[in-house]
């Protein structure tokens, strides 16, 4: 019988990595109830009641690999800061701390690790959100490639804010354009050139969801990292057990995204966001909420692109563009690898 083995797959955000997770990790490890939310229930982060004080600490890590560790529009630091922050964030947690580990290997220039350092400082300032401990790791020359970042997060709410957590009838909004962060990592690496300029949209967001959650309303959130919006409106389907249904003429894109997209034969719903996120919005607020979102620059393109409805439970529905529908599939991995 063949050995089975971990693919390059198995860590994209896609179906297969879903499976590696509730088939390997989380079978192996023994839960006990806290009372918030569980590893179990696979959101972007966990959360223990804190009863004396009426809320909830939520805290997240991720650790992160990309390749180039500077690319147009961040870097490595920048998307270590604000994938942790984000992930608390659409928990509906304040970020309040954030801690810092870096393995680094032989030989690794001193020079790409101030200016790394010096983007982590001035995005957890961006966010709001201090380093306050870390540690730092050297291995020996080829065992590890160049760097990882690995940051933990803890942040703070009342109540909070889970992916599963959609209605019948919520309005679906996207913060922004779909696609920067996986499609300009590919054509920088791959030397490809186009007439738009293609940058990352990596940046943190806890602001603009702050802003959607006093607008009030929000039912469930998620940011669609690995596995693109694909991915994560496929995964708010099966938890909240609902379907989903998108209007794909509203989804936004930029030129430079289109374009690349087409060239390259890759479909923008299927790779790596970093600087966006969905939320579920009752359908009475969702104009509400869209309007405060829009004050600020980081989501002045946000829009509302479906809705969940009661057909088609656990699927998400795509209204094409010319008038046609299609499910919506997650994929079995990222077409662009080791992109956060």
């Amino acid at each position: 019988m063949e050995d089975k083995v971990i693919k390059m797959e198995h860590g994209a955000g896609g179906e297969l990595m879903q499976n590696l997770i509730k088939d390997l990790i989380i079978k192996n490890i023994e839960k006990k109830e806290a009372g918030g939310v569980g590893l179990d229930e696979l959101d972007d982060g966990g959360s223990i009641p804190l009863n004396n004080f009426r809320g909830n600490v939520v805290l997240t890590t991720d650790s992160h690999i990309v390749k180039p560790l500077f690319f147009p529009g961040g870097d490595i630091g920048k998307l270590a800061v604000s994938g942790t922050v984000n992930d608390l964030s659409v928990m509906g947690a304040k970020p309040v701390a954030l801690s810092s580990s870096i393995v680094v290997e032989e030989g690794f220039d001193m020079n790409k690790i101030e200016e790394i350092m010096k983007s982590i400082n001035k995005t957890s300032k961006e966010a709001d959100t201090p380093i306050i401990t870390g540690d730092t790791k050297v291995m020996e020359k080829e065992e590890i490639s160049d760097l990882i970042i690995n940051t933990t997060g803890i942040g703070f709410c009342k109540n909070p804010v889970r992916d599963s957590g959609l209605n019948s009838g919520d309005k679906l909004i996207i913060t922004g354009p779909i696609g920067r962060h996986g499609i300009s990592l590919l054509s920088f690496r791959e030397g490809f050139t186009f007439e738009s300029d293609l940058e990352s949209d990596v940046q943190p967001i806890n602001s603009l969801i702050d802003s959607a959650l006093k607008a009030g309303g929000v039912t469930a959130m998620k940011d669609p990292t690995r596995g693109g919006l694909a991915t994560a409106l496929n995964e708010m389907a099966s938890k909240s057990n609902l379907g989903l249904l998108i209007k794909e003429d509203k989804i936004p894109l930029t030129d430079g995204v289109e374009s690349a997209s087409s060239i390259l034969g890759i479909d923008p719903m299927n790779v790596a966001n970093e600087g966006i996120a969905i939320i579920g919005v009752k359908k009475n607020k969702a104009e509400d909420v869209l309007s405060e979102l829009k004050k600020q620059k980081k989501g002045k393109k946000a829009k509302i692109i479906g809705k969940a409805v009661k057909e088609n439970k656990r699927k998400v529905v795509l209204e094409t563009k010319v008038g046609g529908k299609r499910f919506l599939e997650a994929p079995d991995g990222d077409p662009v690898p080791r992109v956060c």
